[in-house]
């Protein structure tokens, strides 16, 4: 049995900069910083078994075929034709154990396909580089290649392909997500149709600059510092009872955060 962690991330802050068309398909370009959560992961196992098409436990109600993992696999296929991916997966299954919540704004998803991509890399001894993986990433999801990369935190901007390491300390935040699952894809449309037109292209570049303890430190409000807290609003009013203060919102939704007492 093959087993690795797939930790959570935060977004300290999240600044959408315009929209830009990648392979035919148009997504939100943005600025933000990610941090890893080390203590809260989902586990990719990849367990012997006997399999006549590739096969994935753990991840309820999700057909195989919109599993962002198949979807991971089928891309490394494309890529590298390696054959030995297929024979392995002929003789494993992938087992994921879920702590990450889905639609918390945590990554849980993107986080599973960029282990299991680092992991097939390593077993099926993978002739491709970190960047190369990070790119096949970044057609399956925008927070993938960050995860791809591993660092602890980084400083993300394009739609999500371009990944700058931030050297900082690491910090132990605290996380609360209700009981709401927000759709990344409908929290964004609703961003685009509302408040796409006042965008700036440099929206996030001085918090880049800043670390994430003094950017959670300057009492700045939450719809400040994530740009699509106010879509999800919009979407989902019931996400303001739980608004407290000095609480921030991670990503698309539903999760709030902050440095822990």
């Amino acid at each position: 049995m093959y087993s690795a962690k797939s930790f959570a991330k935060v977004n300290i802050f999240l600044k959408i900069t315009g929209t830009k068309e990648f392979n035919g398909n148009l997504y939100h370009t943005f600025n933000s910083r990610f941090m890893l959560i080390k203590n809260l992961y989902d586990t990719i196992e990849f367990i012997p078994q006997s399999c006549d098409s590739f096969t994935i436990e753990g991840v309820d109600g999700v057909d195989v075929k919109d599993n962002i993992i198949y979807k991971a696999y089928k891309a490394l296929n494309q890529y590298t034709g390696d054959l030995d991916i297929l024979e392995f997966f002929y003789n494993h299954k992938v087992v994921v154990k879920k702590n990450i919540p889905f639609g918390a704004g945590l990554g849980g998803g993107s986080s599973n396909a960029a282990t299991f991509m680092r992991m097939v890399k390593e077993i099926c001894n993978l002739k491709v580089s970190t960047k190369e993986l990070a790119n096949i990433g970044s057609t399956i999801g925008a927070d993938v290649p960050f995860f791809i990369y591993g660092y602890s935190s980084a400083n993300v901007s394009g739609f999500g392909e371009i990944i700058e390491e931030f050297k900082e300390e690491a910090l132990n935040l605290e996380i609360f997500t209700p009981q709401i699952a927000c759709d990344t894809a409908l929290v964004y449309k609703t961003f685009r149709e509302n408040f796409l037109k006042d965008v700036s292209p440099y929206a996030g570049a001085s918090f880049m600059l800043n670390s994430s303890k003094d950017i959670l430190s300057s009492n700045i409000s939450p719809t400040e510092l994530n740009d699509l807290y106010k879509s999800a609003l919009l979407v989902y009013p019931k996400l303001k009872e739980y608004e407290k203060e000095g609480w921030y919102f991670s990503g698309s939704g539903s999760s709030f955060f902050k440095i822990a007492n």
